[in-house]
């Protein structure tokens, strides 16, 4: 099932705009990101989810026009952490606390270590860092999407100052590392639909340590 999916997908280059993705397909791509495996649990990243017509419409002026940004139904931004404080991540060792009731001192030493390491640190290296985070999130998107048969366009083609601007990023204290466009395939004029998928050969991608 799971090699019978992702080989279904394929980045849509053309959408069909007369087509929305239902909120519960939606939902289910959104809770499998949220369960995506981050560095120490820290989920240094938030989602923006966009439907506004006119939003959209900007967001394509910063991604260099492309259409699946519009034809689309749903565009997911994903923004990292601009910078590791001591605040947020805090705010990580807060909620473990309270969701798994344990005392604080189980953890804290953990996290207060991390802060060494993080914190002096310059931004930019943080963020790096945080956008990496977010790319494992996208591929569980672009995963779940396949598992509802939602097609996923992943881009990393934008003018991140731009995406910022439009919604509000920076004051925020993030920074966009990733869009994700959402719908479905129109049926002509994309070049790439029916397309046998090109990979390496597992021989030639894979080496085995043994």
């Amino acid at each position: 099932m799971l090699h019978e999916r992702l080989n279904w997908r394929y980045a849509t280059k053309k959408m069909d705009p007369s087509k929305t993705v239902p909120d519960t397909k939606i939902q289910a791509i959104l809770e499998a990101i949220q369960l995506a495996p981050t560095s120490s649990g820290l989920q240094p990243f938030e989602v923006i989810l966009v439907t506004n017509p006119e939003v959209r419409a900007k967001l394509r002026e910063a991604a260099f026009n492309q259409a699946q940004i519009t034809d689309g139904s749903h565009v997911i931004v994903f923004a990292a952490w601009d910078n590791y404080t001591a605040e947020r991540i805090d705010a990580v060792v807060d909620q473990i606390v309270a969701e798994r009731g344990i005392a604080r001192e189980m953890v804290a030493g953990y996290y207060d270590n991390l802060k060494s390491m993080m914190l002096p640190r310059p931004a930019e290296a943080n963020f790096e860092h945080a956008a990496r985070q977010a790319y494992i999130a996208l591929g569980l998107g672009v995963t779940a999407a396949a598992f509802e048969e939602v097609d996923a366009t992943p881009m990393e083609g934008f003018n991140p100052e731009q995406v910022d601007e439009i919604l509000g990023l920076r004051a925020r204290g993030l920074r966009s590392a990733a869009i994700l466009a959402l719908g479905y395939r129109a049926t002509e004029g994309d070049w790439l639909q029916g397309m046998k998928k090109v990979r390496r050969p597992l021989d030639k991608l894979v080496t085995k340590v043994a």
